[in-house]
């Protein structure tokens, strides 16, 4: 399994990283290695806790996620980022108890920078993909709400295995991101509620000034949810999403359209967020979204609520959700969720 070995590569580095450091003393003795080598790596990581009240199901609480990222940039060309995530590793429901599990490791990033000049870098290994911009940052501490708009993990692949061309450069007054991005391994192993795509490539132009604004196209393989031989079809998609802030008000937007190899509909969807500050940083954050997917149907869902924002790296967030269709990933009811980042 691709995404096991790159688990078991993720946590080889970090215990490699770890020994490193303890035994740079040892090393310092014999030959010792420029600081900037050292003061290159960065650990941090980020995690979050949730109490669901559901509308029509049993109750549950988790820690969703612990994420440890390791991070190097130091004096050359060359960068190096890993995330590793241990998803929802203590739950309990109403029914189950703490008797359900779901402790699940992930591996979100592993990938290796080289910088060719100030506007052009290549990326190799597993990122993020580059189509979405809550799936760039959907990070718990950084996201108003704590669940996520069904649109930007039902539509396509969430990460990437390949290549990735990227760079800024400046156009106009703005800031001009590109990001071209081909596959070239496929994930082999099917997580939970997940579904498998090969074949990814695409690309991404993103400006940045009072307005932040994305287009990007897509082309992916989506394998048969029911594995039938020679039921993969291969979509095209297009993506637009934009964020800015009006008189503090932060207001954000996804859209994306999927179409068939012939130019059939192949399912698309959509979310509009408002995040408006309310005293003491507290924020009313309202959300409406929409999915929909060939042979599955189509969902409604709204979420509104309050969002506390303790300290720049910690939030409590309080929202209902509502809305049509079943999801595992987007309860309806009452949730309230704790995001810290470290």
């Amino acid at each position: 399994m691709m995404k096991n070995r790159l688990n078991r590569l993720l946590i080889c580095l970090l215990s490699v990283a770890t020994l490193l450091f303890q035994c740079k003393p040892v090393l310092a003795e014999e030959k010792a290695l420029p600081n900037d080598f050292w003061n290159g790596f960065r650990l941090g990581g980020y995690s979050s806790a949730s109490v669901i009240l559901h509308r029509d199901e049993a109750n549950e609480a988790a820690v969703n996620e612990v994420s440890m990222m390791l991070s190097w940039n130091g004096d050359s060309r060359w960068s190096f980022f890993g995330e590793l995530e241990v998803e929802r590793p203590v739950a309990w429901n109403d029914d189950d108890k703490f008797g359900r599990k779901e402790f699940h490791p992930d591996l979100e990033r592993l990938y290796l920078d080289y910088n060719f000049s100030e506007n052009a870098n290549l990326r190799m290994g597993r990122f993020l993909t580059p189509n979405s911009h809550w799936n760039l940052l959907h990070a718990s501490p950084l996201v108003w709400t704590g669940t996520r708009p069904i649109a930007t993990y039902r539509l396509f692949p969430t990460a990437t295995n390949g290549l990735m061309l990227h760079g800024s450069s400046p156009f106009s007054d703005y800031v001009l991101d590109y990001m071209v991005f081909a596959e070239l391994l496929e994930d082999q192993e099917k997580d939970k509620n997940d579904l498998l795509f090969e074949h990814v490539y695409g690309a991404r132009l993103a400006l940045s000034k009072q307005w932040d604004v994305g287009l990007s196209l897509l082309s992916f393989t989506e394998k048969d949810i029911q594995a039938f031989a020679g039921q993969n079809k291969t979509y095209h998609m297009a993506g637009v999403d934009f964020l800015t802030h009006l008189n503090n008000v932060e207001l954000s937007g996804e859209g994306f359209a999927r179409f068939t190899q012939n130019g059939g509909d192949g399912g698309g969807g959509a979310y509009l967020q408002t995040a408006v500050p309310i005293k003491n940083n507290w924020y009313w954050v309202t959300r409406l979204e929409s999915m929909h997917r060939p042979n599955e149907g189509s969902y409604g869902r709204w979420v509104t609520g309050a969002t506390w924002r303790i300290k720049p790296t910690q939030l409590l967030k309080l929202e209902f959700a509502g809305g049509s269709g079943d999801l595992p990933e987007a309860p309806r009811g009452f949730v309230g969720s704790f995001a810290i980042l470290f």
